[in-house]
């Protein structure tokens, strides 16, 4: 795959993550109103999301997006710089 490809590749999965945090904020602020997403990282601290299975269910699906996106960084060429010389 070509570097532009893997570029629109990166930018359309950074799309669907930006996606799918915003729903999974909306999700846990119809339940909790003042929550952040910062919160969000330690949803035990919140019975009311910890024990929701739409919130769950959510989480999972970006859990997953989050995923492919590490799957494909890795399987992604690495670019060597060669403006500069090798050690």
């Amino acid at each position: 795959m070509e570097s532009n490809q893997w570029e629109e590749q990166e930018r359309v999965i950074e799309e669907v993550i930006d996606f799918y945090r915003k729903k999974l904020l909306e999700s846990a602020r119809r339940m909790i109103p003042h929550i952040t997403p910062e919160d969000l990282m330690q949803v035990n601290d919140f019975p009311e999301l910890e024990n929701n299975p739409e919130f769950r269910y959510e989480e999972g699906v970006l859990s997953g997006i989050l995923t492919l996106q590490m799957a494909l960084r890795s399987a992604r060429p690495m670019q060597l710089d060669t403006s500069r010389p090798a050690l």
